[in-house]
């Protein structure tokens, strides 16, 4: 890990980014790159990767899920993350961010929404 000393980003910018609700100055939202999850030459197929994945979040209201260079995802790593876990942790808000068309007709089916987007890209 490498720490840069010079910054012009402030505390409260850093807090505020991180609090989902005014006022909140708790680490209550975090975002995950999904990208690192990939191990070399492999797909996210499987419900244990997502699990791996999602190892922790529970510790948070919002979690943005950022797919980023992730070219496609398995029915079992959606439907683990978007209905299973969304199901078991409904005060959760979970979002995908930068998923194109494949892995968000995935996340789509996974949350029952059929060929539908999931959330916009962003």
């Amino acid at each position: 890990m490498e720490l840069h000393h010079n910054t012009n980003r402030t505390a409260v910018e850093v807090f505020e980014k991180y609090a989902t609700e005014a006022g909140d100055y708790g680490f209550t939202k975090t975002h995950v790159p999904v990208n690192p999850a990939l191990y070399e030459g492999e797909t996210l197929l499987s419900r244990s990767q997502a699990k791996r994945l999602l190892s922790r979040v529970d510790r948070f209201s919002e979690v943005i899920l950022d797919f980023k260079d992730v070219r496609s995802i398995g029915p079992a790593f959606a439907d683990e993350i978007f209905r299973v876990f969304a199901n078991a942790h409904p005060r959760i808000r979970l979002t995908g961010l930068n998923a194109d068309s494949i892995v968000e007709k995935m996340i789509a089916r996974a949350k029952g929404n059929g060929n539908e987007p999931s959330e916009p890209k962003g």
